[in-house]
C-alpha cells in the first residue's frame, strides 16, 4: 500500500527539517553541507529545493519548529506560576535562559539573526507581544502594574529579552553572561510593579 501523497510530503519535510536541525545545531548554518545532510536521510538536494526553496528557507522551517517547541515549554512554565505576575516573570526569564541550550543558542540566537534578520521582527514575535500585552493589561487593571501603556511595555520587554538572549549566545562565557542578563532583566521587571504608597 502506497502512503497518501500528503503523508509522504509531510514525512519528507520532517526528515529534511530533522537532518538540517542536527547539522545546523552542530556545525552551524554556514558549514552545514546540503548534500551531506540530505544524503544522510536518503534524500537529494532537489527535494530540499522543492520543499523549502533553498537552504535559507530550510533554516526558517527549522527555526519555526524550535520556536513552536519553545512556546510550548514557556506556556507550561507560565501556567505553573502561582499568579499572573509571577507567570510573566518566570516565562520571560526562562526564554532568556534557553539561550544556554546549545542548539537553541546556535540556531535561534546566532545563525538565525545573522541569516534571517532581527528576531524581534519575526511573525511569531507579534503573537508573543500580543499575549504579553494582554497579560500586562490585566495586571494593570488588577493594580499590580505601574500606570504605563501595556503594549509599549510588551514591546520593550520583548526587545530586552531578545537582546539578552543574543548577548548570551554570542558571549565567550555564556553561563556568566546569562547570570548577569537574568539578574538585570529581573530588576527591570520588578521596576514595573506598582509599589504601595507610604503611609
Amino acid at each position: 500500500m502506497r502512503k497518501p501523497r500528503q503523508e509522504m510530503i509531510a514525512e519528507t519535510r520532517a526528515k529534511l527539517i530533522a537532518a538540517a536541525r542536527q547539522a545546523f545545531g552542530t556545525v552551524g548554518y554556514a558549514d552545514a553541507s546540503m548534500d551531506d545532510f540530505t544524503a544522510a536521510v536518503g534524500l537529494t538536494r532537489g527535494a530540499l529545493y522543492h520543499h523549502f526553496g533553498d537552504k535559507k528557507g530550510l533554516l526558517q522551517a527549522v527555526i519555526d519548529e524550535i520556536d513552536a517547541e519553545m512556546t510550548v515549554r514557556l506556556d507550561a512554565i507560565s501556567a505553573r506560576a502561582p499568579n499572573r505576575w509571577q507567570g510573566v516573570v518566570d516565562e520571560w526569564i526562562a526564554y532568556i535562559e534557553m539561550a544556554l541550550e546549545p542548539d537553541i543558542q546556535r540556531i535561534m540566537f546566532r545563525d538565525g539573526p545573522a541569516v534571517l534578520g532581527d528576531i524581534s521582527q519575526r511573525p511569531t514575535a507579534k503573537g508573543c507581544i500580543a499575549a504579553l500585552t494582554e497579560s500586562l493589561a490585566s495586571l494593570k487593571a488588577e493594580g499590580v502594574l505601574v500606570d504605563a501603556d501595556p503594549e509599549a511595555l510588551a514591546h520593550l520587554i520583548n526587545g530586552a529579552s531578545s537582546h539578552a538572549a543574543t548577548w548570551i549566545a554570542s558571549s565567550t562565557d555564556p553561563g556568566e553572561t546569562s547570570r548577569k542578563a537574568v539578574a538585570g532583566f529581573r530588576q527591570l521587571l520588578e521596576g514595573l510593579q506598582r509599589r504601595p504608597l507610604a503611609g
